[in-house]
């Protein structure tokens, strides 16, 4: 194919703008750079200037090519120029009636060959492409922010853009190493509708006052593996940005979990907009710095004490079980490693000798401290044997009987101030402590898969947990190098409340046939930094379990945004549940 757009138009030569016309440049195309006034255009051409001789400081480019690319690029005020392009590129800010004033005017001073296309990020591409005479040749273009750097490209078509004009442009993000995924015009599009969904239940919670904001970022940095938690991302993106897509995102999709949480209309309305007016969910040296500086707690009060935990129990022989086995025999702690028989527990053991020796061949773990931590661990087949632990940790099967069956057996086993501990990740931890005549003492303890490696412990506290049995764990969690967060008792505590409606919303858009598995995992990828795309992470975790927290989740807040995506559930009966059935969302026996 001939290369496609040997001249590009960019109006709106702001940050991205000129992160785009610098882009084109470096592809060996020229470059039309239009702005609103000439004093405008001295500043946009010397950001241009600016940008690309940091990139000559930091080794991106050599002095020849700078010099090379900036004579592709001419930057002026008059939107007649645009009339020499191929392709125009808008940036301009976001809003709709002006983006649709410039699109008329560019479809009256352009020939009919001239593609156009917008960079908006969540304004509907219809609506604009409806103020021309030319429709079939109006799409969207969303690069993501810094343009030198993020790889994904959003190629977004409407119902009249033509193929032609759509794989063009492909072709030429392409041609500049992007990766372009294709999108239908709705909202936000792929990545966005994915993202600002989610960081706006994050918004939600800490408006709630269920978790802290530096512990909703900890949760999902350290549980989910993402580059930024999401209260200090809405700070790096601008809670006024944030809010209009949200905005744009609800007026198409009406779905409540869309529409804007209030605490982000409070914080625009009092100039708190991130880290460009220096202080957001976080304060920041100065605007625009990234450094966020400790405030003071004007509700700190001294925590209670924790009490003294010598002995340890772990009941189950499951993996989880053996991790946390791990982890504390590793501390430095004896373990009781309590199953349902000796065999059973033997087993048990057996599995974490390996584990260790897996870690003394990676060189993570010397000869000596894994016989030590062996050493610790005691293999049994009676609950009987955990009468003298200071805290026992239940880590059997996901089902709410088994669960309380054993917590009744451990309050008539468990000596008196031992705190019992829940590992569940999706089921009430209050139903458990109701199962024991000491409901104080039991405490929701979610430690993440696999347990040695993960660093986060979701610490959840119900009405009636006592403050020691929350500071006890705390502390334990410290002396075993893990991060704890706090949090109430409700359906998904903070991790899986923020990451299934999530994983929910990419089935919907597979769904509706909005975009395919591989550019919808593409773009989360590539353009949020997340380690993977959702539907890789749904066919490891499996999805009869993702269907479980759906519903758990759904039959709690009983929002309808968050009902299981129909689809899901019809893949679960199926019995495709991922790669440990070798399908799910891929064919994995293929691979």
């Amino acid at each position: 194919m001939e290369r496609p757009f040997p001249t590009v138009a960019v109006v709106g030569l702001g940050t991205m703008g000129a992160g785009v016309a610098v882009a084109l440049a470096r592809s060996g195309r020229r470059v039309i750079g239009v702005e609103a006034g000439p004093t405008q255009a001295l500043r946009a051409l010397g950001r241009i200037e600016a940008s690309t001789a940091r990139a000559v400081e930091r080794g991106r480019l050599s002095a020849d090519e700078r010099a090379a690319l900036l004579a592709l690029i001419e930057v002026g005020d008059d939107l007649h120029a645009a009339a020499r392009a191929d392709l125009v590129v808008e940036e301009v800010p976001e809003d709709l009636e002006l983006k649709r004033s410039l699109f008329a005017e560019l479809d009256r001073i352009c020939p009919p060959e001239t593609v156009l296309a917008t960079g908006t990020t969540a304004l509907s591409v219809t609506r604009i492409a409806a103020a021309t005479a030319r429709p079939e040749r109006v799409l969207g273009v969303h690069f993501f922010n810094p343009v030198h750097s993020m790889r994904l490209v959003e190629v977004v078509r409407t119902v009249l853009t033509s193929a032609q004009a759509a794989e063009q442009v492909a072709e030429l993000a392409r041609s500049l190493d992007k990766e372009p995924v294709a999108a239908g015009d709705r909202a936000g599009f792929i990545a966005n509708g994915l993202l600002f969904a989610y960081l706006n239940q994050a918004a939600a919670m800490f408006e709630s006052r269920y978790a802290t904001r530096e512990d909703i970022d900890a949760a999902m940095r350290l549980g989910c593996g993402l580059p930024m938690g999401p209260l200090a991302l809405l700070d790096l993106i601008g809670i006024d940005t944030a809010r209009t897509v949200l905005e744009a995102m609800y007026a198409q999709s009406k779905d409540r979990l869309h529409a804007p949480a209030p605490v982000l209309g409070q914080l625009v309305a009092a100039g708190l907009l991130g880290r460009k007016s220096g202080r957001g969910f976080y304060t920041y040296e100065a605007p625009g710095s990234s450094k966020a500086v400790p405030e003071q707690q004007a509700d700190a009060r001294p925590r209670a004490a924790g009490r003294e935990v010598r002995g340890i129990g772990v009941c189950g022989s499951g993996t989880m079980a053996t991790g946390i086995v791990e982890v504390f025999a590793k501390a430095g702690f004896p373990v009781l490693l309590a199953a349902r028989s000796q065999e059973k527990a033997e087993r048990a053991k057996a599995q974490l000798a390996r584990s260790l020796e897996r870690s003394v061949a990676r060189g993570r773990l010397s000869e000596q401290d894994r016989d030590a931590a062996l050493a610790l661990v005691t293999p049994t087949g009676s609950y009987r044997d955990l009468a003298d632990a200071d805290l026992v940790v239940e880590a059997v099967a996901e089902d709410l009987a088994v669960k309380r069956e054993l917590f009744a057996a451990l309050d008539a086993i468990a000596k008196p101030g031992a705190v019992l501990a829940t590992t569940t990740s999706s089921l009430p931890v209050i139903s458990c402590a109701t199962a024991t005549s000491r409901p104080r003492d039991v405490v929701g303890m979610h430690f993440f898969n696999p347990a040695p490696a993960m660093k986060l412990v979701e610490v959840v506290s119900t009405v009636l947990t006592a403050e020691d049995v929350t500071a006890t764990v705390l502390e334990l969690c410290a002396k075993v190098r893990k991060h704890p967060v706090e949090c109430g008792d409700r359906a998904g505590f903070i991790v899986n409340a923020l990451l299934f409606p999530y994983l929910n919303d990419a089935v919907r858009m597979l769904q509706e046939h909005y975009a395919t598995v591989d550019d919808i995992d593409t773009a989360m990828k590539l353009g949020c930094g997340y380690p993977m795309g959702p539907f890789e992470l749904l066919d490891v975790v499996g999805l009869d379990v993702s269907l479980t927290i759906e519903q758990v989740l759904h039959q709690e807040f009983r929002e309808p945004g968050l009902a299981a995506a129909p689809l899901l559930e019809h893949l679960v009966a199926a019995g495709c549940l991922g790669r440990k059935t070798g399908r799910g969302f891929r064919d994995h026996a293929r691979r």
